[in-house]
């Protein structure tokens, strides 16, 4: 009987030897080594965007009563707006428009009127598809920039050849959506031959605004202003505003002058 137990005994010893070798045991908690990071450098951080808007000024008149001012407009999307439109025609009063593509595409009855009156209407280059011309990503407005070199310079060279493609003259002037730029977008589109529309009064808000303050502000403007509005938005109030100054600064004998007619100064190295 003893022998039996004996070798039972050393049976169970040689099997709980044989499933050890085969479990792998759990560490002790001390004896578990945590690697230890190499010590990162922070990557460099990429420069702030600065944004810029630029101001133009033109040549003033000098003349008491007879101040002199260049009345410029967006035509980004959406309609023509016949509240300005048939004021500008009916007072014989010139200004610039800066007309993207997709503007374009979709008024050709307007285009028609502007070209059909080449005393009062310069056409411009307000780009391919409205997209702020600064070449590092970014939200302006809300609305995605550029965001490339390339990307400006498509914007840019797809907007002209719209334009000449729709029997307009190339176009010498550029403004970009939302009216701001990075310093390097602005080499960049003066490297491409092009002066930048920058402004002194801005006239609707981007319109906005309502009328009765449209019409303030673009009566406000003085001797050598550049006014900024829009004439793409006939359902908004604020063309209604524009109408009414327009024929306000008339009446007080403004001179109304075409971006091209005029000597100018801008400033981010915009125009020299």
């Amino acid at each position: 009987m003893n022998r039996i137990l004996l070798a039972s005994a050393f049976l169970l010893v040689s099997i709980s030897a044989v499933f050890a070798d085969e479990t792998p045991s759990a560490q002790p908690a001390s004896a578990v080594v945590s690697p230890v990071p190499a010590a990162v450098s922070p990557a460099p951080k990429a420069p702030a965007l600065k944004l810029v808007e630029p101001h133009l000024h033109i040549t003033r008149s000098n003349i008491a009563g007879h101040a002199r001012i260049a009345l410029t407009f967006d035509a980004c999307m959406g309609q023509a707006d016949e509240r300005i439109l048939s004021t500008l025609v009916r007072e014989r009063i010139p200004a610039t428009i800066f007309v993207t593509a997709r503007w374009l595409k979709r008024n050709p009855a307007a285009l028609a009127v502007f070209l059909q009156n080449p005393d009062l209407f310069e056409l411009e280059n307000h780009g391919q598809n409205h997209i702020p011309a600064v070449d590092r990503p970014t939200l302006i407005y809300g609305i995605a920039s550029a965001g490339s070199p390339q990307a400006v310079r498509q914007e840019v060279e797809g907007g002209a050849a719209a334009m000449v493609a729709a029997g307009i003259p190339a176009p010498h002037w550029f403004r970009g959506s939302t009216a701001k730029y990075d310093l390097s977008a602005i080499g960049e589109i003066r490297a491409m031959g092009y002066r930048i529309a920058g402004y002194s009064v801005n006239g609707d808000g981007g319109s906005l605004l309502g009328a009765v303050i449209t019409e303030k502000r673009i009566a406000s403007a003085r001797d050598g202003d550049v006014v900024i509005s829009h004439i793409n938005q006939p359902t908004h109030a604020a063309g209604e505003g524009v109408a009414k100054a327009l024929v306000d600064l008339k009446t007080k004998g403004t001179q109304f002058v075409r971006l091209e007619d005029v000597e100018d100064t801008g400033d981010d190295k915009t125009t020299q």
